[in-house]
């Protein structure tokens, strides 16, 4: 092999590597500011099933979304199984508080 075709080559891979990279940390940035940068209501839940208590917070743009979140995370510390979930995530909570975002 030829000196130019190598450093052709390693300049290929250095290129696809910066590519690599830069495309992982905007992967990262976007996975971010999705998660908190738009995410105006935060909700606390706390629900009692099988005789155990669990709270879970949750961030969304809406209320409905929030509260369905923190719903979902708390039935599952609490629940296994598809329908002990389904019927964890229709027991009413005993408390919900509405946070500061």
């Amino acid at each position: 092999m030829s000196t130019s075709f190598q450093q052709r080559q390693k300049q290929g891979r250095q290129w696809t590597y910066g590519v690599a990279v830069l495309f992982a940390l905007a992967t990262i940035a976007l996975v971010i500011y999705s998660s908190f940068g738009n995410a105006a209501n935060r909700v606390e839940v706390c629900i009692t099933f099988g005789g155990r208590q669990a709270c879970r917070t949750a961030r969304a743009r809406d209320r409905e979304a929030a509260l369905r979140t923190a719903t979902d995370n708390t039935c599952a510390q609490l629940a296994s199984g598809m329908d002990a979930v389904n019927q964890c995530t229709h027991t009413p909570p005993d408390r919900v508080t509405w946070l500061k975002p």
